[in-house]
């Protein structure tokens, strides 16, 4: 570890951005459905039931220690958090944001991250209906991240298929959908604590990630599920604060246990694993739900509720502690 860093009490890449969406008018015309915040943004067409759902994504450490996976990533992601408000992904667009392809590395990094891309969109049956790309990005020192950003968009069939990011109701069952596993190379843990983008990527089964997606889409549709969050950036200490704390007006504790066995606890809660979801039923759809994720990774891991995030034995907070920190970090930062 780098003595000189010291560690964010909240790392700003995970903050969310409000200070740029509150600058201007985020329900325009009034189609605006769920306000910012969520895993997307979902705008609803007025001569119909059915709506867009739209997210922009990226991550340059994945590219930059993997790029062939990290692109792969990118457009799983974006993919994934369409998924998470009930919508099917539909294309992309992208900003592909490199250094000097003149120079063999940079060039490198350019190809595979493009590969990895196509090999996605293939498997999710995404075309890419433009974009633009970015290169000479560097300094006399360095180039920039490797970073392919993905804007996907998503169709959503009926607009009582919009699931939120956020807890909606005490009791409701918490599940984790997809496995878990000791993956912290490139993750904002390692970055925010250690001070250190090293290791491999996360691994990416194309295949096991498009039959998630569509099986978290079929329990959406289904009608019992109450929210639904995607894990990307942070794990899931992140996507449990997020779906505890991003509905200001009615903020919901949860309790979780997860009877961490066969890896450290803070790989299990800061992993970045890919496939994943988190989201909550009420208890007497329970067994309904359940039956919908055959063949697939599902713990239910506790329930919705109190004024705290319980994980097991090890964390113990107040909703109103947390909510503090991640709301507030971005404005400390900038002024």
């Amino acid at each position: 570890m780098n003595e000189a860093f010291t560690p964010s009490p909240t790392p700003p890449n995970i903050a969310p951005r409000r200070r740029a969406p509150d600058q201007y008018d985020t329900m325009a015309r009034t189609n605006t459905v769920v306000h910012p915040g969520g895993d997307a943004a979902e705008t609803r067409s007025t001569a119909t039931r059915k709506a867009l759902a739209a997210k922009v994504d990226g991550n340059g450490r994945y590219v930059y220690l993997n790029p062939r996976t990290g692109g792969r990533i990118a457009v799983a992601e974006a993919a994934r958090n369409v998924v998470a408000t009930g919508a099917e992904p539909l294309a992309i667009t992208n900003c592909l944001n490199f250094g000097n392809p003149y120079k063999p590395d940079m060039y490198y990094l350019f190809r595979e991250a493009v590969g990895g891309m196509g090999d996605a969109c293939r498997v999710f049956n995404t075309p890419v209906t433009g974009g633009n790309v970015s290169l000479y990005n560097e300094s006399p020192d360095s180039a920039v991240y490797p970073t392919p950003t993905i804007g996907m968009v998503g169709l959503i069939e009926d607009i009582d298929y919009i699931t939120p990011a956020y807890f909606r109701q005490e009791g409701d069952v918490i599940y984790l959908l997809g496995e878990t596993k000791p993956e912290i190379g490139g993750s904002e843990f390692l970055k925010s604590y250690y001070g250190q983008i090293t290791g491999d990527s996360p691994s990416l089964d194309l295949e096991l990630e498009h039959k998630t997606q569509q099986a978290m889409l079929k329990a959406i549709r289904s009608g019992v599920v109450q929210s639904c969050h995607d894990l990307a950036d942070g794990g899931l200490a992140v996507a449990l604060s997020e779906s505890c704390i991003s509905n200001r007006q009615h903020q919901l504790g949860a309790s979780v246990q997860l009877g961490i066995s066969g890896m450290r606890p803070e790989c299990f809660l800061f992993s970045e694993s890919q496939s994943r979801f988190l989201f909550s039923v009420a208890p007497e759809n329970a067994e309904k739900v359940e039956s919908l994720f055959d063949g697939l990774s599902l713990q239910k891991i506790g329930g919705v509720g109190g004024a705290k995030l319980s994980i097991d034995n090890l964390l113990n907070v107040a909703i109103a502690d947390i909510s503090a920190a991640y709301f507030n970090r971005i404005h400390e930062i900038m002024d």
